[in-house]
C-alpha cells in the first residue's frame, strides 16, 4: 500500500514522502502539483508481482512559488498529467533517463542534459529502470511576470520553453547548480524554504537564471536587450567566429580582428557570455556544421564534413552534439534526407 511517512535519511525528513512496494498503488499517485500525476509500469507483467522492499519513493516539498520533488523508481514508469498545470518543470535525472513526449516529439534526459516543461495533459515522461531524479516546479504566472519586468512591456503569448538543458556551459549550467542547491536547501530544517527573505532573493535568482539561460520563445527579444551592453569588440570577435570556423584560427587571430588584447577578449567573453573564447569558437564549428548537415542527403560523407570544421574523433562529435542539440549528427542526416 502507499503509505505517507516521514523519510529515516536526513536527506528526505523535511518532505512529505510516500513509498510502495505494489506496482498497482502507481495508478494512485497524485501530489506534486495543483493536476494528477499518474504512473504506470511500463511492463504489465509487474502487475503479478509482490515486493518485500521498496520499489518507488515520491518526496516533495513546496516553499513560495517553488516546489521541489525527488523520485526514485526501481522499474520504468510512464507518467500522464490530468490537464494543464500552473507550473513549470526543470527536471534533473541523477541516474537512468527519461523521456518527454509532446504531441509525438520525443526528448530525452540524462544526468548531463535536463529537461524543462509544462505540465498538461499533451504529455507523457518515460522513465528507464532504477531512476533517480529531482524537479524543481516554478509557478508559471512567476516567471512570466519576471519576463514581463525583463522586457517593460506584457506578454503577446505564454512562455513555451525548449524541452532540452544542456547543462555543460554558460547560463544553463548556472541554472543547474541552482537547483541542486535548492534541492538540497528544501532539504533541511533551517534552509531558505523556512526563511522567507532568503527564499525570496533565491527565487528571483532562480527566475533570471531560467529566463537567461533556458531557450525559449522570448530568447530573442531577451538577447536584443542584453546585446545593446556588449562591447562591440564582443560581436567583432562573434562575426569573425562565423566567417572564420572552417579556418584553423587561434584565439590571437580573433582578439586581433575584435581590436582587443587576448586577455581583454577572455575577461569579457566570461562576464558577457559565460564562456570562453574558445568554448565560444567549438560552439560556432558545431553549429554551423549542424546547419550544413541539415542540408546534406542521405549518401552525405559526415565525416569529410565533420572534417572540414576540426571534428576528427567521430565519437567525441557524437558526445558534443548529443549536448549541444539532443541528437547525433546522422540523426540529423537521416531526417534532413527524408
Amino acid at each position: 500500500m502507499l503509505t505517507a511517512e516521514t523519510s529515516d535519511s536526513n536527506r528526505l525528513k523535511m518532505m512529505d514522502v510516500v513509498r510502495t512496494n505494489n506496482v498497482e498503488d502507481l495508478y494512485l499517485n497524485s501530489w506534486a502539483s495543483s493536476r494528477s500525476y499518474r504512473f504506470y509500469p511500463r511492463d504489465r507483467a509487474l502487475l503479478r508481482e509482490r515486493f518485500s522492499n521498496n520499489i518507488f519513493t515520491f518526496a516533495s516539498r513546496r516553499a513560495g512559488s517553488i516546489l521541489t520533488t525527488y523520485v526514485d523508481s526501481r522499474f520504468a514508469t510512464e507518467t500522464a498529467i490530468d490537464g494543464q498545470s500552473d507550473l513549470f518543470c526543470f527536471a534533473a535525472p541523477a541516474q537512468g533517463d527519461m523521456t518527454l513526449i509532446v504531441r509525438g516529439e520525443p526528448t530525452t534526459g540524462t544526468a548531463a542534459r535536463g529537461l524543462a516543461y509544462r505540465l498538461s495533459s499533451d504529455m507523457t515522461m518515460i522513465t528507464s529502470d532504477k531512476s533517480v531524479r529531482t524537479n524543481v516546479f516554478v509557478q508559471a504566472a512567476k516567471v512570466e511576470e519576471a519576463l514581463e519586468n525583463m522586457l517593460d512591456k506584457r506578454l503577446s503569448k505564454p512562455i513555451e520553453f525548449r524541452p532540452s538543458l544542456d547543462w555543460s556551459w554558460g547560463l544553463t549550467a548556472s541554472l543547474k547548480v541552482q537547483l541542486d542547491f535548492i534541492q538540497r536547501e528544501f532539504e533541511r530544517s533551517d534552509g531558505v524554504a523556512n526563511n522567507a527573505v532568503a527564499l525570496a532573493s533565491v527565487t528571483d535568482l532562480l527566475m533570471t537564471l531560467i529566463l537567461r539561460g533556458v531557450s525559449h520563445n522570448y530568447t530573442d527579444q531577451l538577447e536584443l536587450e542584453r546585446e545593446s551592453a556588449v562591447p562591440l569588440y564582443v560581436r567583432r570577435a562573434e562575426e569573425f567566429m562565423r566567417v572564420h570556423c572552417a579556418d584553423p584560427i587561434r584565439v590571437s587571430d580573433i582578439a586581433a580582428a575584435a581590436g582587443c588584447s587576448v586577455r581583454t577578449l577572455g575577461s569579457t567573453f566570461q562576464r558577457f557570455r559565460g564562456r570562453t573564447p574558445l568554448a565560444a569558437l567549438h560552439a560556432c564549428r558545431l553549429d554551423q556544421l549542424h546547419a550544413e548537415l541539415s542540408r546534406s542527403t542521405a549518401d552525405t560523407p559526415i565525416g569529410a564534413v565533420a572534417r572540414r570544421y576540426g571534428f576528427t574523433n567521430a565519437s567525441r562529435l557524437k558526445a558534443a552534439f548529443q549536448r549541444r542539440f539532443g541528437e547525433a549528427p546522422s540523426d540529423i542526416v537521416r531526417r534532413s534526407s527524408r
